[in-house]
């Protein structure tokens, strides 16, 4: 089952995508605070109400959700940025109002060369964690999402925090979510590709991850308590721009798209800093 977002004034509906058309199910966060009862009714959907087109898409979560976000967590992708693989998970938080879905054009910050791109797979919560153990935290997943860490590598950069950098307007791009009895288990792999105008810049398989998903919630739900809707992004496979030689980074103009077995395609086209909202 395939479930987007949907706006409707300051309101964001979950409803289930079947082809080109979508129906509405609940609220955002009536439909996350009773899984158990607008999930069998979101199953239950077999036509869309209402062509896509029509409606304005928004990321499926609730505006309470936590970003959680996981650096560093491909084994390839820490070699090329010179890192060893890390012995617990580097993590690092974004803001809801940071997300975005496909087709928004993400813009440029000012001051910075361009946007890095950063393909990954992220994980949506189903069911409150608190100091669970990886069996249960992965069984806890409702499903999954194609995502894009867009990162401003110069405002990351400034500090050893990253916070700055993670969350410029507009650019965590998330797909539709997919529930996890249609994806199956990562570490089984699931092939991810970034595109920038076409040309293959990421191709990485989630075989390569250091932390997979069941655990990295395990050891966050140590900490605090993990809800549903909350988004877990497991990290990036190698290949980014700003190890390239020279860097290369995301300029207005480009498009940028992310492929994922599974999970879909998410694109984006890159604007100026002046288009930002």
């Amino acid at each position: 089952m395939k479930l987007v977002g949907i706006r409707r004034g300051r309101a964001v509906e979950v409803a289930v995508h079947l082809g080109d058309r979508v129906t509405p199910v609940a609220e955002a966060t009536e439909f996350y605070a009773d899984l158990g009862r607008w999930l069998p009714v979101a199953r239950e959907v077999r036509e869309g109400e209402v062509e896509v087109a029509e409606v304005t898409l928004a990321p499926p979560v609730p505006a309470s959700a936590r970003v959680i976000c996981v650096g560093l967590n491909y084994r390839a992708h820490a070699a090329e940025g010179g890192f060893t693989p890390p012995e617990h998970p580097t993590i690092f938080g974004r803001w809801t109002a940071s997300l975005s879905v496909g087709g928004t054009p993400v813009p440029v910050p000012a001051g910075e060369p361009g946007l890095d791109w950063e393909g990954e797979v992220a994980a949506v919560v189903g069911t409150r964690l608190t100091d669970v153990d990886s069996a249960t935290a992965a069984r806890g997943v409702l499903g999954y999402a194609a995502f894009n860490d867009l990162t401003a590598r110069v405002a990351q950069k400034l500090t050893q925090q990253w916070t700055l950098g993670k969350n410029a307007d507009r650019s965590g791009p998330l797909g539709p979510l997919v529930t996890a009895d249609e994806v199956g288990d990562l570490a089984a792999g699931l092939r991810v590709r970034t595109r920038v105008n076409g040309e293959t810049v990421q191709d990485g398989n989630t075989r390569d991850m250091i932390f997979g998903v069941g655990e990295l919630l395990s050891r966050i739900s140590r900490t605090f308590t993990l809800n549903p809707g909350d988004v877990l992004a497991t990290g990036t496979p190698e290949g980014v721009g700003y190890v390239r030689k020279p860097p290369r980074f995301l300029q207005p103009g480009d498009v940028v798209e992310v492929e994922i077995d599974r999970l879909g395609v998410l694109r984006n086209p890159i604007v100026p800093a002046d288009e930002r909202p």
